[in-house]
């Protein structure tokens, strides 16, 4: 209880609860364009933010991240466009909705359901906390070292069909956190004296380069579009009451969301499809799914705001993001030299209460801004796409440039963004790049740090920790490959049965 009071002092400053309304109302609108999405414009946030108190940072960056879902059910319903990519989902249920003349019933459904996925899992977080800072003292070098490779694995296991691409890009990505000075001995590594490349590749600049100004490209290389949804008619309130009657589903899809998304490499998407396909399943009307189910809205939009708050357990306990929106968050806590981990559910507890506090905050302010301005953001989305692109190209290289007054850096993010360009057209994942850097760096140094006491193999998983997250890094790879191995027989046809086959026809 103290902690919670000392968190709650620490958010009541007029700084701290401007940057919660900013970033609130803020992610609420770029959730709400297409072609934005919360990642590009945290992206472009990141140096602004290195300048201000790490409470204030941090809480403009989660206002982004757990509201922008929010406004991307909009243009999702609305006009079958999501504005988010995790949005995606609530297209199948929303959409077919909005055209049987119930635009106000989804819009209502859909954001009382992410304002219950949100708040159950910050209860959950709040709830579970205690536990965590008892079991995080014990994690030492090894297991972090242990727990972030898992969580590289799981990254590239989570790209189902794209696993070799994902893994050589995750590998790519662990290359660039080498380049430069190695932080033991201060040798450098792959700078081919070359000095640009003695302080190696900045990962903001990296992150600026694969995420928004690659976007930004995107936007001016495809066709301007301007689109035109209908205002939506009637109160909201009326139909917040409907949740109710559905609050298995509901309760159900956010518990989905805060277990995928303590998970590192898993997060909304497997959160979405395993809540939606329950809910499916466990309907009584499993014919309506994908034609304008209630249902279907709630499964998706409760268990896509659930994963945010349940994101930030790895993140905070272990030091450890598990996709690529807190990855760029743990970059402000090293800035101003608060590291995630064990220490700091030890030293800074309330530092953790008060950024549980702010996301239940955010909710709370979303869902009353949504209420009100509902209509107000329909104008937003017409905002035409190549206008779009270029204020964010222009954003970006400001951010960059600010970052170390450096032309260099703005030549190596553009370099970035037109490789994030190639890898968008492929249909290739920039995630594990990004995840690779800041795992990668997290990998060396543990690893060297722990090795001093280590003398043989076995010494590494000789503890209680090490040796479950060893196990389980060898049950899921074991898993992984007795998949591939089904698959590959039911591909592969039986000769014999073959030759039977011809001769009988």
């Amino acid at each position: 209880m103290d902690d919670l009071l000392s968190g709650l002092y620490l958010l009541a400053r007029w700084d701290v609860l401007a940057a919660l309304l900013v970033g609130s109302i803020g992610g609420v609108i770029i959730g709400a364009i297409p072609g934005v999405g919360a990642a590009v414009a945290i992206a472009i946030l990141l140096p602004a933010t290195f300048s201000l108190d790490p409470i204030v940072g941090l809480t403009i960056l989660l206002g982004i991240y757990g509201s922008s879902m929010y406004g991307g059910a909009l243009p999702a319903i609305l006009i079958n466009t999501p504005g988010t990519a995790v949005n995606a989902l609530t297209t199948y249920d929303g959409y077919p909705m909005t055209q049987n003349g119930q635009a106000r019933r989804a819009l209502a459904l859909a954001y009382s359901a992410s304002f219950f996925g949100g708040v159950f899992a910050i209860i959950c977080l709040i709830v579970l906390s205690p536990l965590l800072a008892l079991v995080a003292p014990h994690f030492g070098s090894r297991e972090i070292f242990l727990a972030a490779l898992l969580g590289i694995i799981l990254v590239v296991l989570a790209h189902r069909g794209q696993i070799f691409a994902a893994g050589m890009l995750a590998c790519f990505g662990i290359f660039l956190n080498t380049v430069g000075l190695e932080p033991v001995k201060y040798t450098k590594r792959f700078t081919f004296d070359q000095t640009w490349l003695a302080s190696g590749v900045d990962l903001i600049v990296v992150v600026l380069g694969l995420f928004a100004i690659s976007q930004a490209f995107m936007l001016l290389v495809g066709k301007d579009d301007s689109p035109d949804p209908q205002p939506v008619e009637g109160s909201l309130l009326s139909g917040m009451r409907e949740l109710f009657l559905y609050k298995r589903v509901a309760s159900a899809a956010a518990s989905f969301g805060v277990v995928m998304g303590m998970i590192p490499g898993v997060g909304e998407f497997t959160a979405q499809f395993m809540s939606y396909t329950y809910a499916q399943k466990s309907s009584k009307n499993p014919e309506a799914f994908g034609k304008g189910s209630p249902e279907g809205l709630i499964a998706s939009e409760a268990s896509n705001n659930a994963v945010p708050g349940a994101a930030m357990i790895p993140l905070l306990a272990l030091g450890i993001p598990g996709e690529a929106l807190t990855a760029m968050m743990l970059s402000v806590f090293y800035v101003h030299n608060v590291i995630p981990g064990p220490q700091l559910f030890q030293n800074n507890m309330d530092f953790v209460m008060a950024l549980y506090v702010a996301m239940l905050l955010l909710n709370v302010i979303v869902l009353i801004f949504l209420i009100f301005s509902t209509n107000l953001l329909t104008k937003i989305i017409q905002v035409p796409t190549r206008f779009l692109g270029i204020v964010i190209l222009i954003l970006s290289f400001v951010g960059v440039y600010s970052l170390r007054n450096s032309t260099t850096d703005c030549a190596i993010a553009a370099g970035f963004g037109v490789f994030g360009l190639i890898l968008k057209r492929l249909n290739l994942p920039v995630v594990p790049i990004i995840l690779g850097m800041v795992l990668g760096n997290i990998m060396e140094v543990k690893l060297r740090s722990s090795m001093a006491r280590v003398k043989t193999p076995l010494d590494f998983i000789d503890r209680p920790i090490a040796a479950i997250l060893f196990a389980l890094i060898l049950l899921i790879i074991g898993l992984h490959i007795r998949t591939l191995i089904k698959e590959h027989k039911n591909k592969v046809p039986n000769p014999d049965t073959d030759m039977h086959d011809t001769q009988l026809r």
